[in-house]
């Protein structure tokens, strides 16, 4: 499957007084980018819980900032399954300014594990689940 591209404009609310992005908003953006990956992906949240009474959470977040977003910049989200295992899934995640040069603006590394939805307790994904995750994984 693809990489889900989610394109951002940058808004005053994102913004210190300065205009600059702040940190937390990249978090805001790469996260709407993964539910846009798994919803391209026929994968709902809703369904998951309701269905199957497991969620999705993330578990792990890893970003590494290389230049400030500001003010009306159109930035580009990506978001592509990284990494795969029965009880988690990695994504690898670039947030880049367009149009353009496609400045490196944040690479994140977000670990999405699956839970018990009323426990909260770490489970594997359902088979077919981890089987469609499968499918989509390292692909571009």
């Amino acid at each position: 499957m693809k990489i889900q591209v989610l394109p951002v404009r940058v808004y005053l609310e994102d913004t210190d007084a300065q205009g600059v992005v702040y940190n937390a908003r990249y978090l805001r953006f790469i996260e709407r980018a993964r539910t846009e990956w798994l919803r391209s992906n026929g994968i709902d949240h809703n369904e998951l819980r309701d269905t199957a009474n497991i969620l999705l959470v993330l578990s792990r977040i890893e970003a590494q900032f290389r230049v400030p977003a500001r003010l009306d910049d159109m930035l580009e989200v990506t978001a592509e399954v990284d990494e795969l295992s029965a009880v988690r899934f990695v994504f690898r995640q670039v947030i880049r300014r367009v149009p353009g040069s496609g400045e490196l603006v944040c690479r994140a590394r977000a670990e999405v594990a699956c839970v018990d939805a009323r426990t909260g307790k770490p489970r594997r994904l359902p088979a077919q689940l981890y089987l469609d995750l499968n499918g989509c994984e390292g692909k571009a």
